[in-house]
């Protein structure tokens, strides 16, 4: 019997035993990952340039990792991203996930909006297969790039079984984040992305992921937003709060149809007065308005300063102003009804 079992083991090819790899796609929206620019050490740089085959190309030890496909989705700056990209990914992802040969998605992103982007597709994804966001702050051309790493991060950790479930991630600088927590905290640092309120949720270092913390609020599968059928979104405008805010600028959001307004409140979301008069008159015809801070990080609470219930102003909670903007999009989608809108902000 044990002749048999050696004779049958020279028989079968020893590439039969391997393991089998995960397949991974991913999906290319441009950005400074994708960026090339005429000097390695100058700031300059177009955004975008380089298709996602070169993006992979600077990674072949990937490809040990996984069985690797790319999509070009978009090839912008993240600073021109807009609704219909996400939109776009969105429903590519959801796609893509639900076929049983796909075990995880990597984007490539632009990092001035990749915040945004993240959040956008942790509401509407429909998967629990892991969907890694990843970018750089030096372009594919320069000096010490961190984008071939940082991709290669983003690749280990979306064919790693222990990100499945965990939301829309955002790897960077060997750090994994909630796409709801993280945020750019820097115009050009590498370690820019942070989580001000939670910190990041693990680590992937040398191959290894980790992870030290879990999200708690509703994410992918677990959310109200379906998207399949939507092809533009309500629009939300932002407005930064500041001393002696002209409440001039609500009026021309409103005449502009804005349906909701996030304001992005000094301290706990406060208003200006005169700013906080024209906001209880915007809100009675049906605008609604979210109080979020300037401050960027901690909590904005109901009926602290501010009298919510008579001012019909809803609060972003901890979400910054561009992701309250974000959530606000959907929500509309929804509903108009203030209490439900509040009820999301506080869910999501």
């Amino acid at each position: 019997m044990k002749k048999f079992a050696l004779w049958m083991a020279l028989l079968i090819p020893a590439s039969a035993f391997a393991q089998k790899l995960p397949n991974v796609v991913i999906l290319a929206t441009g950005g400074t990952i994708a960026g090339a620019g005429e000097s390695s050490v100058g700031s300059a740089y177009t955004a975008g340039k380089l298709p996602i085959d070169a993006l992979l190309n600077a990674v072949p030890e990937a490809r040990k990792i996984a069985n690797l496909s790319g999509e070009q989705v978009a090839s912008v700056g993240s600073q021109a991203m807009h609704d219909s990209v996400w939109l776009k990914l969105a429903k590519r992802i959801n796609v893509l996930a639900a076929q049983p040969d796909v075990d995880g998605i990597v984007i490539t992103h632009g990092t001035d909006t990749e915040g945004e982007t993240g959040f956008f597709l942790q509401l509407t994804v429909k998967t629990e297969k892991p969907v890694v966001l990843v970018g750089a702050m030096r372009s594919a051309t320069a000096i010490s790039a961190d984008g071939p790493m940082n991709l290669y991060n983003a690749i280990v950790a979306a064919s790693n079984p222990k990100s499945r479930n965990r939301g829309v991630l955002v790897c960077m600088n060997d750090m994994l984040f909630s796409a709801r927590e993280v945020t750019k905290t820097n115009t050009t640092n590498v370690a820019t992305f942070q989580s001000p309120n939670t910190g990041p949720l693990g680590t992937v270092f040398d191959g290894k992921v980790e992870y030290y913390h879990a999200i708690l609020r509703k994410h992918t599968v677990q959310t109200e937003f379906d998207i399949s059928q939507v092809n533009s979104l309500p629009k939300v405008d932002i407005l930064y709060g500041y001393a002696n805010m002209n409440p001039v600028l609500l009026d021309a959001l409103v005449k502009d149809k804005a349906q909701g307004i996030i304001i992005a409140g000094v301290g706990n979301g406060n208003l200006y007065p005169t700013v906080e008069r024209q906001v209880k008159n915007i809100t009675r015809t049906g605008v609604v308005v979210v109080r979020s801070s300037r401050t960027g990080s901690g909590r904005v609470t109901l009926h602290s300063e501010t009298d919510d219930a008579a001012l019909g102003t809803i609060v972003a909670d901890d979400l910054n102003p561009q992701k309250a903007r974000v959530l606000l999009q959907l929500a509309l989608l929804k509903t108009q009804n203030p209490q439900k809108i509040q009820e999301m902000f506080f869910a999501y």
